[in-house]
């Protein structure tokens, strides 16, 4: 009896949202808070007037407070004018919200997200590669790996950032956000230092993937994608490194480039 009549109130709750205001973003964690269905909230969505921010900025910050693609997708309809949206399994909301890139972001390149909400593109340095350890051939697949040493000027970036941050990838045509490994940088004397490992990551005795950390990119547009890095990465000296050019006859020992930052509590 206490379930039927808890969910008799959210839908009271619902109807009567629905009925009274216009809904906007804010209405939807409001709902998704309370504890609502997928298919409550999109009813919802769909008989109620609304006023959404549809933009990439938007999407993510919907997406952080647990929004599912579902409702996002019936979001997207209403917000374009479209009808009631059933929000089919597998539609996907990148093709959907692909018509313009955020404010601030133009070129190819990591961008970062300021105090004021606003992208600025993250800087890159110069890093020095020295390979290290042996070629490791990778059965039938092709693949080589090799360890990397890897140093850059300076014991800090100059782009601090507060703990959580976050990102936006907008890659080059054919590169995936997988192929950019998160470098967690070891200063020492007057350089940060790390190592790492090309043709991929992948558990090994060497070590070579002790710097490297893990994150979730998420899709919201083709070649566009966002990275939140929250409490569970410690502060310290970090990277995007881009995919490191191997085609010199296994010989990498060359300059490339980083997109750096510190992360401060």
């Amino acid at each position: 009896m206490r379930k039927f009549f808890i969910v008799g109130l959210l839908l009271l709750f619902t109807v009567t949202l629905a009925g009274q205001q216009t809904m906007d973003n804010d209405s939807i964690v409001k709902l998704i808070k309370a504890g609502l269905t997928e298919d409550l909230i999109i009813s919802t969505i769909n008989a109620s007037p609304g006023n959404y921010d549809i933009s990439v900025d938007g999407l993510v910050a919907l997406k952080g407070a647990g929004v599912s693609e579902k409702v996002l997708s019936a979001i997207i309809t209403r917000a374009s004018g479209g009808g009631s949206a059933a929000a089919a399994p597998g539609s996907n909301i990148a093709q959907t919200a692909s018509g313009s890139l955020p404010p601030g972001v133009d070129t190819v390149g990591v961008y970062y997200k300021d105090q004021n909400g606003a992208w600025r593109e993250v800087n890159t340095e110069v890093v020095n590669f020295k390979t290290g350890g042996t070629l490791k051939n990778m059965g039938s697949m092709g693949v080589v790996k090799k360890d990397v040493n890897g140093k850059l000027k300076g014991t800090q970036s100059r782009l601090s950032l507060r703990i959580p941050a976050e990102f936006l990838f907008y890659l080059p045509e054919g590169q995936s956000p997988g192929e950019y490994q998160l470098i967690h940088m070891r200063p020492s004397r007057n350089e940060r230092e790390f190592r790492s490992m090309t043709g991929g990551v992948f558990n090994s005795s060497t070590g070579a993937d002790r710097d490297v950390v893990d994150y979730t990119p998420m899709k919201f547009a083709p070649r566009v994608y966002t990275i939140s890095l929250d409490r569970s990465v410690n502060s310290g000296e970090y990277g995007f490194l881009p995919p490191i050019d191997t085609n010199s006859r296994g010989n990498i020992a060359s300059s490339g480039k980083m997109y750096t930052f510190t992360l401060i509590p």
